[in-house]
């Protein structure tokens, strides 16, 4: 028996999102606990998941709130390091009319970065029974080779491996490079969850069912979780492709921890119910509480520290369910 749940690696940083605007007409930004990987987890502590982030932030007062945030909810912080010279990792958040989001990074470096192979914690890799990382952690180094010993370690221990892309341009030198790096991802996850854009930039295919045709040729992932915002989610196996609508919302904010939430409970029905071939009801089941679970953050500030309860979701399930449709694969 492992201790941990889900391991997940990678940035831990403060999203400074607007919050309204100040008698002089400038917009007032509120400081939120972020970082994918920590959204995942924060997710799958709230429904009832023991969790641990491998990560690294600056010794400053960002940091300083990250770390506090991570244990306020529940995230075991035994392999979050400090850099003592490079600060925490900022990013500045501009939400739009329809929700979505445009990002502007303080990295240059940033803490996030600095992860060193060395400092990881090889027992705590070893005695995790998901790990799950995303592509931001391999756009430099150090951080890159640490990422990719963490994935060998995990493998090394029998664990299952999920990958989120989490395409952010410009945190790259270059697409060509992103897409080196986010193949590697591919090449070693049993679960990939990756949205509707980057699906396509990845494969240059615009119909979703061809691109995911494209990646099981290439990398035959088990298990693909397809986003689409508003028009829901897919999930892909090697004979099934499942949809599920999303839990519309007239009262969303924005939809920073969307796609993270949805990971999460991806990861949590996995992690309950085994890796495995599933039925089409039971990929069902899986998409739609995850996506009521996404749909409820959208009307909440940030994410990490305010994840819905099992119980929320499970009554917007039962108040208004997501339309099923689904189809056998060629």
């Amino acid at each position: 028996m492992k201790t941990y749940d889900v391991t997940a690696l990678g940035e831990l940083l403060i999203d400074f999102t607007e919050n309204g605007v100040s008698a002089q007409g400038n917009p007032i930004l509120e400081a939120n606990p972020g970082g994918a990987p920590c959204n995942v987890l924060a997710m799958l502590t709230k429904l009832g998941m023991k969790t641990a982030f491998v990560g690294k932030i600056g010794r400053d007062m960002f940091g300083t709130r990250l770390e506090t945030a991570l244990k306020e909810v529940g995230i075991d912080t035994r392999a979050l390091r400090k850099d003592e010279k490079i600060p925490t990792t900022l990013a500045f958040v501009h939400t739009m009319e329809d929700g979505d989001r445009e990002f502007s990074f303080y990295r240059s470096p940033g803490a996030d970065m600095m992860l060193k192979e060395q400092e990881l914690d090889h027992e705590l890799l070893a005695d995790t029974k998901l790990f799950h990382y995303g592509s931001l952690s391999m756009t430099d180094e150090p951080c890159r080779t640490a990422t990719k010993a963490a994935i060998r370690k995990a493998e090394e221990a029998g664990a299952i491996l999920s990958f989120d892309p989490n395409l952010r341009e410009p945190l790259w030198a270059n697409l060509e490079e992103a897409r080196e790096q986010i193949s590697y991802g591919m090449e070693h996850c049993h679960i990939l969850k990756i949205s509707d854009n980057e699906i396509q930039w990845f494969t240059g295919k615009e119909d979703f069912d061809e691109g995911v045709a494209w990646l099981q040729e290439r990398y035959g992932i088990p298990l693909i979780l397809l986003s689409m915002g508003k028009e829901g989610s897919r999930a892909y196996t090697k004979n099934l492709r499942v949809e599920r609508a999303s839990f519309r919302q007239e009262n969303t904010i924005e939809t920073t921890g969307a796609g993270d939430t949805f990971c999460a409970c991806v990861l949590y029905y996995v992690l309950r119910h085994g890796l495995k071939d599933y039925t089409e009801p039971e990929l069902g089941e899986m998409l739609t509480f995850a996506n009521a679970a996404a749909s409820i953050i959208t009307t909440r500030k940030g994410a990490l520290r305010v994840m819905p309860e099992r119980e929320e979701v499970e009554r917007l399930i039962s108040g208004a369910a997501g339309c099923p449709t689904s189809k056998k694969q060629d």
